[in-house]
């Protein structure tokens, strides 16, 4: 076991204590798996955009709550554009674990929904600092009681298999922060980008 994913289980004796938030260095419904990503979108679009974000990166949840609603609109949901997301870790890694598995725990259909309601919840856990509770309250808002909720957040092996996914992605395509972005498989952008980023990049992309 690596030294990484042994710091992802931790989340597993954290599940029932409180959990403090730091900051880093989207969606709907309609999620389909790509491997071991989740999608929205047509996967025959001409352009595929993939993001790595963390549910504790700030920057991430800036452009999930400021500019991905209006990309979703503009190109993914008219079928232009096929996004995938990737799941990455910053600081507190253990926070942003149990987020992804909660996600993950929620189902399919639930995923994005999810997703965009622990980035929406970013400010209350940096204000209060409890971040169990407040994921909780997530969990609990998608069907999940709090059984199940540290049931999932204690997987070891969801733990270990989302490490190897952030492991990969470190490996094989260069991550080192988020959000990062890549369009048709070519790295875009380190850090947010916006709407007129995203329209020149898929416009460049379309060529």
């Amino acid at each position: 076991m690596s030294n990484l994913t042994r710091r992802f289980l931790m989340v597993a004796a954290a599940a029932g204590a409180a959990l403090a938030l730091a900051g880093c260095n989207q969606g709907g419904g309609g999620a389909a798996a790509t491997g071991d990503a989740m999608s929205l979108g047509d996967p025959n679009a001409k352009v595929k955009m993939e993001e790595y974000a963390s549910t504790t990166c700030s920057h991430c949840g800036r452009f999930n709550n400021d500019v991905f609603p209006q990309f979703k609109a503009k190109y993914i949901d008219t079928g232009k554009v096929y996004y995938t997301f990737h799941e990455f870790l910053t600081p507190p890694e253990a926070v942003a674990v149990a987020g992804f598995l909660t996600a993950r725990c929620a189902g399919k259909d639930k995923y994005f929904a999810v997703i965009d309601a622990l980035f929406r919840s970013q400010e209350e856990m940096f204000a209060t600092g409890d971040a169990r509770g407040t994921l909780l309250k997530v969990a609990q808002s998608a069907g999940m009681n709090e059984e199940q909720f540290n049931k999932c957040v204690s997987d070891e092996a969801a733990n270990k298999a989302l490490g190897e996914r952030v492991e990969k992605a470190q490996k094989d395509r260069g991550v080192s922060s988020t959000p990062t972005f890549f369009f048709n498989g070519k790295k875009a952008k380190e850090g947010e980008m916006t709407l007129e980023e995203l329209d020149a990049a898929v416009a460049e992309a379309s060529k």
